[in-house]
């Protein structure tokens, strides 16, 4: 596994009651932007605060970006801010059994983060957090365009010349 390109490690014990800050650098940035196919990222900060919940250590706080993607039909570079509500519980790794078994999750367990040692990697766990914010299927505004250029009249209906080239080939009742 590759080095994380937003990494910033901390100390699961003892915890600040002050808030983390966390921005990106614009190498940081840049390392990012390819690893989720962005155009470019501007823009990453979160602000975190920690707090115990028995073993584990409970993050709560914020992320905001701002990016340029492509957007999902005609690849046009799209400017896209974030805002979102970060909510994570890392917790210590269990000891693997050696064996590979199906472990059922609940809703709650979806933002357990494991980590082994006495720190874990809290911007791993923000650009993590920012990949799933991103709109893979982000539109701009000359999508509807590009779909009419394409045949495609509707989501669910084709046309133009392949569309009209395959209900030929369909069997005649």
């Amino acid at each position: 596994m590759n080095d994380p390109e937003f990494s910033r490690l901390v100390k699961a014990r003892p915890l600040s009651a002050a808030p983390i800050d966390l921005s990106a650098s614009a190498a940081e940035r840049a390392a990012l932007a390819e690893r989720f196919a962005l155009v470019r990222l501007d823009a990453l900060n979160a602000q975190v605060t920690l707090t115990d919940d028995g073993d584990a250590t409970r993050a709560s706080g914020w992320l905001k970006a701002a990016l340029v993607q492509p957007c999902a039909v005609s690849g046009e570079p799209l400017e896209v801010s974030i805002e979102e509500r970060v909510e994570l519980l890392f917790v210590p790794a269990a000891p693997s059994t050696g064996f590979d078994e199906e472990i059922e999750l609940a809703a709650g367990d979806l933002d357990e983060i494991p980590y082994t040692g006495d720190a874990f990697d809290l911007g791993e766990a923000i650009a993590q957090s920012l990949g799933l914010a991103i709109d893979p299927y982000a539109e701009g505004p000359a999508a509807d365009e590009v779909r009419r250029a394409a045949g495609i009249v509707a989501d669910d209906q084709a046309g133009g010349t392949l569309a009209d080239a395959l209900r030929a080939l369909r069997p005649r009742e």
